[in-house]
C-alpha cells in the first residue's frame, strides 16, 4: 500500500471534449493508499454499474412478443431522455436499464390494448456511455462501454496500442462524487500478472504513453518507481 503523499504540482484540467487533458497551474494532488480507482456511483455514470443505463440518444431496439406491427421498432430517446412507442405514449427511459424500459412499457400496453405484453428491449446504438481512449493507440476517439470494459480491452478496442507507444506510462482519468481521480498503469506489467486488469467505466478517459498525463506522477516516480502496483491520485482543483 502506498502511503498518503501530498504535493504541488503542475495541474491537470478534465478537457471537455473528451481528448488530453491539458496542463494548468495551481493544484493539489494527494496519493491515495489504495491501490485500485474507486468505482463510480449511478450519477456519475449517468452525468457505469452494471447493467447498462440507457442515456440520452441512445437508440433501443423493442419487440413485443406475437405483434409484428410492434417488433424490431428502432426508437431513439431524445435530449430530455424520454422515449415513445406506439400505444404507450412518451415515458422516462434515461437513466433505467433495458429490462426497467421493458418493465415498462409492458405496464403501459397491458390492460386496454393488449393482453398480457411481452416485451424485448435491446441496445441498438449507444453514445451517451462512452470511454474516451486517446495518445498512442491506433484509433483515439470515443468508444461505448457495454457490459463489462477493462484496460486492455479498452486499449484493444481503440485497435490497440501504436508501434512505439510507452505501455508503461497509461493513465486513467474519472469522476467519483465530484472528485477527480487520475492513475498510473504499467500495461507491460497487467499483460505479465504483476497486478489484475482494472475495469473501465462510462465517463473515464483513458491516455495511453502521453508524457503531459504522465508527467504529474513525476516526483512519485522518482521516489517509488511503478514496479508491482498502479498509483492512484486525488486531483483537488483550486
Amino acid at each position: 500500500m502506498l502511503r498518503i503523499l501530498a504535493f504541488v504540482l503542475g495541474s491537470l484540467l478534465l478537457g471537455s471534449c473528451g481528448g488530453t487533458p491539458p496542463l494548468k497551474t495551481s493544484s493539489a494532488v494527494t496519493v491515495v493508499s489504495d491501490t485500485e480507482l474507486p468505482p463510480p456511483n449511478r450519477s456519475d455514470l449517468f452525468s457505469q454499474e452494471r447493467p447498462y443505463l440507457v442515456g440520452p440518444f441512445d437508440k433501443l431496439k423493442i419487440d413485443v412478443f406475437g405483434i409484428a406491427e410492434l417488433s424490431e421498432r428502432i426508437i431513439q430517446v431524445d435530449a430530455s431522455g424520454r422515449a415513445s412507442f406506439p400505444l404507450a405514449g412518451s415515458f422516462q427511459a434515461a437513466g433505467r436499464t433495458p429490462n426497467e424500459v421493458a418493465e415498462e412499457l409492458e405496464k403501459r400496453l397491458s390492460g386496454s390494448y393488449i393482453r398480457d405484453p411481452q416485451v424485448t428491449v435491446n441496445l441498438e446504438e449507444t453514445v451517451s456511455q462512452v470511454v474516451t481512449v486517446d495518445g498512442q493507440v491506433t484509433k483515439p476517439g470515443l468508444y461505448p462501454v457495454i457490459g463489462r470494459m477493462t484496460l486492455m480491452r479498452a486499449v484493444a478496442t481503440a485497435g490497440g496500442a501504436a508501434e512505439f507507444a510507452k505501455l508503461e506510462d497509461v493513465v486513467i482519468f474519472r469522476t467519483v462524487n465530484g472528485a477527480s481521480y487520475a492513475a498510473l498503469y504499467n500495461l507491460k506489467a497487467i499483460r505479465r500478472g504483476t497486478y489484475g486488469d482494472p475495469e473501465i467505466f462510462a465517463n473515464d478517459i483513458v491516455v495511453v504513453g502521453d508524457s503531459q498525463a504522465r508527467r504529474m506522477f513525476q516526483t512519485i516516480l522518482q521516489a517509488s518507481p511503478l514496479i508491482t502496483t498502479p498509483i492512484i491520485a486525488l486531483l483537488q482543483n483550486r
